[in-house]
């Protein structure tokens, strides 16, 4: 059973959470603005008009079969002499949810905002060569598979939330506003589509160098980072109602250390990317603060105003360090900087509200769920995705690449009175 649903809030918790809900969305225009910014200009239009299907196809293929697979009666399995509490079972096409409790109503709306979120993510690391289809389907097998099943491990009381009943750890894996279920894993599957997409032509001319590909409008990806700022006040604020059953008095805290984390982070990446280019990146910074918001999602409820700042500054320093090693080092093209921003600040947040946690076996619980983001969570989305790679060509042919997604995909520009000029790769 999900947690959510026997839950017993009074009117104002309620629709305090409620407000705070229709807050969060903010979080996903925010990311749909820097995804868009990062990209070229002759792809903005398909950059922002998939990140809006994306999030409908996300959120009507959860509707239909996901939620059922992420709450209701739980399926069980036994295994060395435990029981295992792998997938729901609820009605498909939210059967019976009109006469559901208000707070397991609640809970469904989170998920439909963390769904879509997490679905969205990886669309920004397949700027220009990702198709608007391969997009939507991809959203699509998220929706069904994969989020459902990390969303029940963690939040409708699957394996990961009975570590204690299973081990005796003294802790369950914890993830109140989405670190793992939202931001890893939506990190993870943008890693998968630029393995398997591959990156831009022209990004890696040669084996060790990497081409410069700035994002077009740059006050779009800042604009975006502070309107992510409000959603993900609102977030954080209410996975901790929801997920953790915080009383009131302690979301101040919760809000003051998200604002610390992100804060932290644009300084260290401010102060490291000045130091690396002799000026500071504004694209870089924005990346970020958006990986200290990231990082406070999973600890934000756990740790000190001091130690919020620790861990934001670890996550802005991190930033612009793994950016450049993936390009350099591993020639991953990712535009919008996802794998570092949502993966790695994810999986490090999540760290950080092991080691900070005042409760007994957190760090080891926290272990345990990051080891099953990468064990299982990782290898799942790329076999699904390179399936239905096959199926859904993730990559846009090569003379829709030269000429723009824009023009390719919907037959007009985001610009049609500026000249947009053509690569040097491309003549």
């Amino acid at each position: 059973m999900n947690p959510a649903a026997t839950l017993s809030m009074s009117e104002p918790v309620f629709t305090l959470t409620f407000a705070l809900l229709l807050l969060a969305p903010l979080a996903i225009a925010g990311v749909a603005l820097v995804n868009a910014g990062l990209g070229r200009s002759r792809s903005a239009a398909q950059a922002l008009l998939g990140s809006v299907a994306i999030v409908a196809v996300a959120i009507i293929v959860f509707a239909i079969a996901g939620a059922s697979l992420a709450s209701g009666t739980s399926r069980i399995f036994h295994l060395a002499g435990k029981s295992w509490n792998w997938i729901g079972s609820a009605p498909l096409l939210l059967g019976g949810f009109h006469a559901a409790p208000p707070e397991a109503q609640l809970a469904l709306l989170f998920e439909f905002l963390a769904v879509a979120l997490a679905a969205l993510i990886p669309w920004g690391s397949g700027a220009d060569r990702f198709r608007l289809a391969a997009g939507c389907a991809s959203a699509a097998f998220i929706s069904l598979i994969i989020f459902p099943l990390a969303a029940h491990w963690i939040w409708g009381g699957g394996w990961l939330a009975e570590l204690d009943r299973n081990f005796s750890l003294g802790a369950n894996f914890l993830d109140p506003s989405g670190a793992a279920t939202v931001h890893v894993l939506g990190g993870l599957s943008a890693l998968a589509v630029v393995w398997i997409a591959g990156p831009r032509r022209g990004k890696f001319p040669r084996e060790g160098l990497s081409t410069a590909m700035p994002g077009h409008h740059v006050v779009y990806v800042l604009f975006g980072s502070l309107v992510s700022l409000v959603g993900w006040l609102a977030w954080n604020a209410a996975g901790d109602l929801l997920w953790l059953h915080a009383p009131l008095s302690a979301l101040p805290v919760t809000a003051i250390n998200t604002v610390l984390s992100a804060s932290a982070a644009l300084l260290g990446t401010l102060i490291v990317t000045r130091i690396r280019f002799g000026k500071p990146d504004a694209s870089l910074c924005a990346n970020g603060w958006l990986a200290g918001l990231v990082a406070s999602s999973a600890c934000a409820a756990v740790v000190t105003p001091g130690e919020s700042i620790f861990v934001g500054l670890i996550a802005g320093v991190a930033t612009p360090l793994l950016v450049e090693v993936l390009e350099l080092a591993l020639s991953i093209d990712d535009p919008s900087g996802a794998i570092s921003i949502h993966a790695v600040a994810g999986l490090w947040g999540l760290l950080a509200a092991g080691i900070f946690a005042p409760q007994r076996g957190q760090l080891i619980a926290q272990l345990m769920g990051i080891a099953t983001l990468l064990g299982l969570i990782l290898p799942a989305v790329y076999l699904l995705f390179a399936l239905l790679n096959r199926f859904v060509p993730f990559r846009v042919d090569p003379d829709g690449e030269r000429i723009g997604m824009d023009l390719h995909e919907l037959g007009g520009g985001a610009y049609p009175e500026f000249v947009i000029h053509r690569d040097e790769s491309y003549r």
